[in-house]
Formats: C-alpha cells, structure tokens, sequence
C-alpha cells in the first residue's frame, strides 16, 4: 500500500512530529511519500536521511499560488498513491480537493488542532476550518483526530460526526527515557546546580501556547523560591524575540532566573534535565510534549486543553487555562514535592508508566495502517 502524506510544512510541530515518526517507523508496512506544501524545514532533510520520498511545493506560508497547486495535482496523479492522508487545515482542504480532482477517494483527514477561538487560531486557520468544516461530508473518507477533545470542539463547527477516528499520538519509548548523564551534563550548560529546581516548557512561540500565562504565575512565585529555574525553548524562543524578551522585562524575571534555549535537537535530553514539564497552553489538540516528559520520567504541570489532563491523569497537575494565578498554585504544590524524595520518585515512575501502558509508537502505527485498509477497502 502506498500513501501519500500532504502537510503544510515540516517545521517542529505535533503534527509534524507525528508524521515523522509514523513513516519512520521500523515495523510500517506501506510505502510513505511526503508532500510538503511550503519547505522542507526541520523534518524534510531527517525524512530524506531515513530513505523517505519527499517533495515540496515552495508555497509561501499561509498562502496558496497557482503554480503550487499545479505541482500538487501533478505529483498526486503520477504518484497515484492507494491513500492520501493529509495534516492540518490547509493541507487537508487542499490535499483534499486537489487529490478528489484527480480521483482518488481513499483521503484520511489528520486534525491535531483543538482551539479555533480568535485568541487561539489566526483568521485564515479559522476560515480554513469553516471550509472543511462544510466539505467534511464530502472530500474525506475518514478524519483522523489524536485527541477526543479536538473531535467534540469540531462537531461544534459542522465537521460530520461519523467521519471521525481517533488515534493518539505514539513514542519511541527507546528514545524518550530518563538519562542521568545527559541531565547533569545540561544542567551544567545551563549553570545550575543540583539544588536548582528546574522548571521547562517546551513549545513554539505561538498565542495559543500562551507564554504569558507562564511567565505570569511564574513571577509569584519568584521570590519565595529563589532556587527555582526556568527553561523555556522551542522555535523562535530566543533573545532575537523582541516581543518575548518586552515581555520577560515587564514580568521581572532577570536572565539568573531563567534560560531561552531556543530551537531544541535533542528533545528527550532536554526533558530528562527538567524537574518538572509546565504546559500553560490555551489551546491544545493533543500536546505532545506532555507525554515526551512523561516518557522522560518528567512529571507535568497542565494547563486543562484538549488531552492534557487525560494524558497526565493521576500523575501530574492540572490547572485551568488562561489563568496564571491558579497556575502558580499547581506548580507551588508540584515544587513543594520536589524534595519529598520517596514520593517524587514515586511520582517520576508513574509518570513514564502511564505513557508506557497508553501511547506506544507501535500501537499508534498499526492504528493507522488500520484505518488506511478499511478507507481503500470502502471505496474502490
């Protein structure tokens, strides 16, 4: 079987994350090609590396040009794949449109979106959404959702009820493990000591991963824990951000307080050097950074979007989003516990445990490959 991936980019996402490891992975058993409707950006020379077949449409990003469109119907009718499967909003209307053009009917939607309010999506994601949202019980034979959430919140919009399956996410979990060497040897990058308490949060510069929210709790809880760091990384997470570093200023958090890692390579590295994963997010799919620190033995403060909650369950913190008050509550109570060492370590095996029993890298690749047959089965 051979399918055909179309995305908007491959720059460090979810679903970018996602599509990488799926194709990737060492026990698929179909053929993966790669369309990326922009660049090839952080995944395109790693899906090349792993003998994957990846093309790009140079579109700008957020916009769409004829000549990009004519390569897409070009590529789809001489790869002439089994299945398309297509990810996030504009790929899965153009990928879908475009692939239905040229007669192919098995098209699997991917959503790993959750929040379409105007302080979570940018108008043209909202829009794109709508339009799927009205050509849902047309172009896909199935829409893929990693987060039951997600499902409920696009009912909501007008995408048809009975085209959704969800797959959670999965995780090499050879990979993502803790690694005493590599905790110590960044801690020591970073300058701190073994008595620092380290918190991280990993994610893009986005409105959605609401930042300010972060730096907000984090600024009442700065002079009662002097010992307490702050790693914040992901793209655009830098001292070139101008509108990050304003507002770290107006919070009052001095640069011995916390570290900008920027761009992250070695993902599980960095998360086996925290103490504790904050995700304080508006808006979420199905986030995973959260089961990525889990798998690390890295317990997790949550803000309550999409599967968060459900991902940490009895093993993390849960406060609710937009609020940075209750958010410095949750991570006093997961601080304070730090140093009760029994009960953390307790609470660092639980947490890897849980992702260990629920999101394996093996079950979300036959979960799809699954899916993919009964699509092409349904409609030859």
């Amino acid at each position: 079987m051979k399918v055909l991936h179309v995305i908007t980019g491959l720059s460090q996402g979810g679903a970018e994350i996602a599509l990488f490891r799926l194709v990737t992975h060492q026990n698929t058993k179909v053929k993966s090609v790669v369309i990326s409707m922009t660049n090839l950006g952080v995944y395109g020379p790693l899906l090349k590396k792993s003998g994957i077949e990846v093309h790009i449409l140079g579109m700008p990003r957020g916009k769409i040009t004829i000549f990009g469109l004519i390569k897409l119907w070009k590529l789809i009718k001489n790869l002439r794949p089994d299945v398309v499967q297509t990810w996030m909003y504009h790929s899965d209307l153009i990928g879908g449109i475009i692939s239905r053009l040229v007669g192919i009917k098995a098209i699997a939607w991917g959503l790993h979106n959750f929040n379409l309010n105007s302080d979570g999506a940018s108008f043209s994601t909202r829009v794109t959404a709508k339009l799927c949202a009205a050509l849902s019980g047309i172009i896909p034979a199935s829409i893929i959702s990693c987060s039951e959430r997600a499902v409920s919140a696009h009912i909501n919009v007008g995408y048809k009820e009975n085209k959704f399956t969800v797959i959670p996410l999965g995780y090499n979990l050879s990979i993502y493990n803790e690694n005493q060497f590599k905790r110590n040897q960044i801690r020591e990058k970073w300058g701190f000591s073994q008595e620092n308490i380290v918190l991280g949060c990993v994610a893009r510069w986005d409105p959605q991963k609401d930042h300010r929210n972060l730096l907000s709790a984090i600024e009442l809880l700065r002079v009662q824990y002097p010992l307490v760091k702050l790693v914040l990384a992901g793209p655009r997470i830098d001292k070139n951000n101008d509108e990050l570093v304003t507002l770290i200023k107006h919070t009052n958090l001095d640069e011995e307080y916390i570290v900008l890692e920027g761009p992250v390579g070695d993902v599980p590295s960095v998360m086996t050097a925290f103490d504790i994963h904050i995700l304080s997010s508006m808006g979420e799919a199905f986030p995973n950074v959260v089961a990525e620190a889990m798998a690390c033995c890295t317990p997790c403060v949550v803000t309550d979007v999409g599967d968060a909650a459900a991902i940490v369950g009895n093993t993390g913190w849960v406060a609710p989003p937009k609020n940075h008050v209750l958010l410095a509550e949750v991570i006093e109570k997961a601080i304070q516990e730090v140093r009760q060492t029994e009960k953390w370590q307790l609470r660092r095996r639980a947490s890897r445990d849980r992702i260990v029993r629920n999101y394996s890298m093996c079950r979300m690749v036959e979960s799809y490959e699954k899916e993919w047959r009964i699509i092409c089965s349904n409609t030859i």
